[in-house]
């Protein structure tokens, strides 16, 4: 009997887990789509490297939207589409740079607030824009100068140091 007793605790337990799981997925989504309200303009970007639908559009360190869609437009650049809270009104003079979140974190859009009166409608687009810093690039940058300063700093064959 004691056996079956611990079964059932632990039966229970494993349960009540899995509700607990599931209920924190649903109060997910249903926070998702409450965030669905707002409006959405674009930007258009020669590479977005690493930035996905769902990923966070902030403004001042602080999250304003999400990025709705990501496609190629004619010219076959990356051409995102963002999903802005409904309180934000942006200055036509906005501008969109893709940031990452520390050395090797997630991408997100930053926008960087300009100081024009009217404001981006909503569907309307973000022209000024920075492309996503790919850290390969940096690091070779970085490599590459540091071999030519330590080339520098070597001295030659029959010279004094």
């Amino acid at each position: 009997m004691r056996g079956e007793a611990k079964e059932i605790a632990v039966g229970a337990v494993a349960l009540s887990s899995l509700l607990l799981v599931l209920g924190f997925f649903q109060a997910g989504r249903t926070h998702a789509a409450g965030r669905a309200t707002g409006y959405e303009i674009s930007a258009t970007f020669n590479r977005i490297d690493g930035l996905f639908p769902g990923d966070p559009v902030r403004l001042g360190g602080i999250r304003v939207g999400t990025v709705a869609k990501a496609e190629l437009d004619a010219n076959h650049r990356a051409r995102l589409t963002m999903r802005l809270d409904s309180g934000i009104k942006l200055p036509e003079d906005t501008a969109a740079a893709i940031h990452t979140d520390g050395l090797f974190g997630s991408k997100f859009v930053v926008l960087l607030v300009g100081g024009d009166d009217a404001v981006i409608k909503p569907g309307g687009a973000i022209t000024h824009t920075q492309d996503a810093l790919i850290v390969s690039e940096l690091l070779d940058l970085i490599i590459a100068e540091g071999r030519a300063a330590r080339a520098k700093a070597t001295p030659k064959e029959g010279t004094r140091p």
